[in-house]
């Protein structure tokens, strides 16, 4: 397939896909000519409907009381994690729509000099985030496939809470479409899941929840978010784990 999904817990939907066109132009990134709307990915669709695309669920599960509980009370530690990578001001493209504050909180950090710049695929999720995050002038949300954005580079692009949620095969296009995303110096930052040490009172709840909602996540559990890009050299790479290692912060740096 050429597309990806999105996790649950930040509500976020990247969705790599090899789409005809876009909608909705509104931040200095250059996109393509809209065309027709992306189309929803089949497992998406299939897998995710009830969290990301049913419009009720989508209400419902936007709070971050939601995020907090299934993130098992880390989701305020992991933000720190992902915001400590980024300086206020810089321009930082997010992968996806995340459920809660998140976005707001990470324009607050950015402040009005800085540029957030949101990509998704579904239209309620976008609807849903224009609505909450209006009073943030320096966010501009996209109804779009991050694969017909142009090469325009950012300093920042945050990957939160997705991979985990993709088929092994669109990690790897994800990791690749992202990287491609940040200037030389910049940092692509990735926080997810990771494979737990053996002795994590978490991991057994953690397994059968995979195993029955996210059936993609344990590819994190086998691979590297490292081993999913073309071409690691062209980034110096770091890894900071946490919670028992259930969770994780990668950083990739760009040298070229």
């Amino acid at each position: 397939m050429d597309d990806v999904a999105r996790p649950i817990e930040s509500a976020q939907s990247l969705h790599v896909e090899a789409m005809p066109g876009i909608t909705t132009i509104k931040s200095p990134v250059s996109l393509v000519p809209p065309t027709t709307a992306p189309e929803i990915p089949d497992y998406l669709q299939e897998t995710y409907y009830w969290a990301y695309l049913n419009p009720r669920n989508v209400k419902l599960l936007d709070r971050d009381i939601v995020v907090r509980t299934v993130l098992w009370h880390q989701h305020m530690r992991l933000q720190r994690l992902a915001f400590a990578e980024i300086e206020p001001g810089q321009s930082v493209l997010q992968s996806t729509c995340v459920y809660g504050s998140f976005s707001a909180n990470l324009a607050e950090y950015l402040g009005p000099d800085g540029k957030l710049d949101v990509v998704d695929v579904a239209k309620v999720q976008v609807d849903n985030a224009r609505i909450k995050l209006k009073d943030y002038p320096q966010i501009s949300i996209h109804h779009a496939n991050v694969m017909q954005l142009d090469d325009k580079p950012f300093d920042v692009v945050l990957c939160y809470f997705l991979l985990h949620e993709l088929p092994d095969e669109d990690k790897y296009k994800a990791t690749n479409v992202l990287l491609d995303k940040v200037r030389p110096g910049g940092k692509v930052v990735f926080v997810d899941y990771h494979k737990p040490v053996w002795w994590h009172p978490i991991k057994p709840i953690t397994s059968l929840v995979f195993d029955t909602l996210e059936p993609f996540a344990k590819g994190l559990w086998r691979r590297e978010i490292r081993e999913f890009a073309d071409k690691p050299e062209r980034f110096s790479w770091s890894k900071e784990p946490c919670f028992g290692k259930l969770f994780q912060k990668v950083v990739a740096t760009r040298l070229d």
